[in-house]
């Protein structure tokens, strides 16, 4: 098929490669002239496992390109995917404007096109939102929805760091439509995929972000709670988590049931605030998940407190954006703990490849510069050098690198926010878990 993407962040890019991969043709749109010129360079637009490689190679190949002319796009392809932003605002709601700008312009493109287009939602939205893009079209195109195009919501179930991965073999894949003809199409899209199609209402894929991001956000903070309880009890946490994992058949998943620092990042914290705002704007009480972000935000702070004793030092931090394989600094607990102990008065040096060739190529530059500058300058280049003259290090993400360096080191601190195999360091570091 002819596919156009409309966004090249994390979504937008993983999706332009891992459908040229399947054998599509697909043109990637963005307002950013430096996105656009990365993809017609062959070069992905993110840092994220096996992307680059997939998206070098599908240029090279012919099978993908961009533009910032949407119009061109729409005429040339037979699905418009919308994998644009939808930040939230300062009271929790979704700003679409990204959104309807662009359903805006695919119904100004489509008054020149008479065959059946397909608009894909890939952008996170709330449930109404799809309604409103059919309104839209309509009124830009002149054209009657379900006859000459079809709006449908296709959520993301991405997790950054193994997104191409996820794409290839998702758990599902969730398909919103009323319109049989569309259903089909998006179908036929994805029928390589080893995961159940699922086509369902419109509203029900709208809601199914926020209610699976939620879930993963009660996930990850039960969790804690349970290895904070543990810790003061001496019990191993990560012992008792794996013990309740066995059940399958009720417990449902084990990834995110690990003890260890807050979470962050662009899905979890912004989707959990968008459904208390939803609840709130429904006068429905939500007691059990409007108190989720307490609890992430009470982790932050006991981080904070685990190394207020070690005022004085040179602190490493291992680590700056949320996860890791990704250089993602969008609601990074790391950087939230930095500036507050640098607020102290701490000497801190931090190492993160990820973030340093981001800055190196861009990519991650603009957020960097604008809202960090003051960190971008305490990044280092040389790991090695960092833990040799630092007295405490910081593990803040699970990079491979870092347990292998942390192998050869001695009489150091150790403040583990992730679950490092002890069985690695010597003796004589003095290792500290933050609940374990």
């Amino acid at each position: 098929m002819n596919i156009c993407i409309f966004g090249l962040g994390y979504v937008g890019c993983v999706s332009l490669g891992c459908l040229a991969q399947n054998g599509h043709t697909v043109i990637g749109v963005d307002v950013s002239k430096d996105k656009v010129s990365q993809i017609n360079a062959g070069m992905a637009t993110i840092i994220e496992k096996d992307i680059d490689r997939i998206i070098a190679a599908q240029h090279k190949a012919g099978h993908i390109s961009a533009t910032m002319d949407g119009d061109f796009a729409v005429l040339n392809s037979e699905i418009s995917i919308v994998a644009v932003g939808t930040p939230p605002t300062e009271k929790g709601h979704l700003n679409l404007d990204y959104v309807f700008h662009v359903a805006e312009n695919i119904g100004q493109a489509l008054t020149h096109k008479s065959d059946f287009h397909v608009i894909a939602i890939r952008s996170t939205v709330m449930p109404g939102t799809c309604e409103k893009i059919v309104r839209i079209i309509e009124e830009k195109s002149g054209k009657r929805n379900r006859k000459d195009f079809a709006v449908v919501d296709n959520p993301e179930f991405l997790r950054e760091g193994s997104a191409v991965e996820d794409y290839y073999c998702p758990p599902l894949t969730l398909i919103g439509s009323d319109s049989q003809q569309a259903s089909e199409i998006m179908r036929s899209l994805y029928r390589d995929l080893p995961a159940e199609i699922i086509i369902t209402d419109v509203k029900v894929a709208e809601i199914m972000k926020y209610v699976n991001n939620t879930f993963h956000a009660l996930k990850i903070s039960f969790g804690n709670e349970i290895g904070n309880i543990c810790s003061a009890l001496g019990v191993d946490s990560h012992k008792v988590m794996e013990v309740f994992c066995k059940d399958r058949q009720l417990n449902i998943s084990p990834y995110y049931f690990k003890p260890g620092y807050a979470y962050g990042g662009s899905c979890l914290p912004k989707d959990l605030k968008g459904l208390q705002t939803l609840a709130h704007d429904l006068y429905v009480p939500i007691p059990v998940i409007g108190s989720i972000d307490q609890t992430n935000e009470r982790q932050k702070q006991r981080a904070v407190s685990m190394l207020s004793k070690y005022f004085g030092k040179k602190i490493a931090v291992l680590g700056l954006s949320f996860k890791a394989g990704t250089d993602d600094l969008r609601n990074s607990p790391s950087v939230e703990l930095i500036e507050v102990l640098l607020g102290r008065g701490f000497d801190i040096g931090i190492y993160d490849h990820n973030i340093r060739m981001a800055r190196l190529t861009g990519k991650n530059k603009e957020y960097i510069d604008s809202r960090i500058p003051h960190l971008a300058n305490l990044l280092v280049d040389d790991l090695d050098g960092l833990i040799r003259e630092s007295d405490v290090i910081i593990i803040s993400n699970k990079e491979p690198l870092f347990s292998e360096k942390l192998q050869h080191v001695s009489g150091k601190t150790i403040i583990d926010m992730v679950r490092i195999s002890r069985n690695d360091l010597k003796r004589d570091n003095d290792y500290r878990g933050i609940n374990w």
